[in-house]
């Protein structure tokens, strides 16, 4: 599972997938996948093993492939190899393969053996690819930090740090693990952020940075823009050739006019063509307006709350503005967790299980 995580920001749009072979209780071969490197974490693995794989066993993070792709099968590979065991968490999300790859390998007299006390690790592992993989569409994580009273700025339009920088390190390391950034224009107004990734470890693409901004009122001299790299994309409802428009377009913005929803972006187009570009994962960054208005549509599939030992007091900003009939229908964070950085402390839950199959 260590190896499947070496794997963050450098696998997408495949799996992030760690092998080990194991033969006479040493470890003869590992590895782990990356899609520029083509080669799937059990073929590196194998490969390293050489002639030591025969009768070894095989330890993967996910079900072996049985699919011809980019690269051959897994499961012919790790029979060709004679490999004895297999050991794995779970089963391929991919509906093309799920279950499949574990009924090959059983044909062909592998023992096959499932560890069920990893399976809720290795499903987060993959928590982006299992639902893109099946809908299309990309996981959704919102990550805000705020008060014990719920208030995440003083007021409108201020910036205010409210966590510590243990948890702030922690922040770079969610953006580390995301295809892409979702802002909305008044985060980018209010507080003018690059949100770029400082971790400096190795990305195979850029992490996109994605504006939802219905009247096109960028700045053309916000940090966003300054620092662009074809890593910035304003989703609008205003037409890409207006003078605002080309004028974001000159500075190496992408504008993209999506359908409005009662007069704003529609958020659900935003997803959908995030989707379409091979976003696995994206970290929803943003202030009370979107919040509000991306749980209000269902994107959301998980929440990361960064709470610091602080009480703001009245007049401050909250989480999210939703009107409080919605309560009555909200659902509830299902598999919660908390963590520690610093004073800090770290709820995070899920509203959605997308390895449940529909």
């Amino acid at each position: 599972m260590e190896l499947a995580r070496d794997g963050m920001a450098l696998a997408h749009p495949n799996p992030r997938v760690g092998a080990v072979v194991v033969k006479d209780g040493l470890k003869v071969g590992q590895g782990f996948h990356t899609y520029a490197g083509r080669d799937h974490a059990e073929i590196i693995a194998l490969r390293k093993a050489g002639p030591k794989a025969r009768g070894a066993s095989l330890y993967v993070s996910l079900e072996p492939c049985c699919l011809q792709g980019r690269t051959g099968p897994c499961t012919e590979a790790i029979i060709r190899a004679g490999i004895k065991k297999v050991y794995a968490p779970v089963e391929d999300p991919n509906p093309k393969v799920s279950g499949r790859g574990f009924r090959e390998l059983k044909r062909a007299g592998l023992e096959v053996h499932l560890i069920e006390n990893c399976k809720e690790y290795a499903e987060e592992t993959n928590q982006d690819f299992a639902k893109w993989i099946r809908t299309g569409l990309p996981f959704v994580t919102l990550k805000t930090a705020l008060t014990l009273d719920g208030q995440i700025a003083q007021k409108a339009g201020s910036v205010t740090w409210i966590t510590s920088q243990q948890s702030r390190d922690a922040v770079q390391r969610l953006r580390h693990e995301a295809d892409a950034l979702l802002t909305g224009i008044g985060t980018v107004l209010a507080d003018n952020p690059r949100m770029s990734d400082r971790t400096g470890e190795p990305r195979r693409r850029p992490l996109l940075r994605a504006i939802v901004d219905s009247r096109l009122r960028t700045p053309l001299r916000s940090k966003m823009v300054k620092s662009v790299r074809d890593d910035v994309v304003v989703f609008t409802t205003q037409s890409p050739e207006s003078p605002k428009g080309r004028a974001l377009t000159r500075a190496g913005v992408e504008v993209f006019r999506v359908p409005a929803r009662r007069g704003h972006v529609d958020l659900r187009a935003v997803i959908r063509e995030l989707g379409r570009r091979q976003i696995l994962g994206v970290l929803l960054e943003a202030g009370a307006e979107l919040n509000g208005v991306a749980l209000q549509a269902g994107i959301v599939d998980k929440m990361i709350l960064f709470y610091a030992p602080k009480i703001m007091g009245t007049g401050g900003v909250p989480l999210a503005r939703i009107p409080s009939r919605w309560f009555a229908k909200s659902p509830a964070l299902k598999n919660l967790t908390l963590n520690a950085y610093g004073p800090d402390f770290v709820v995070q839950g899920y509203f959605h299980d997308v390895y449940k199959r529909s």
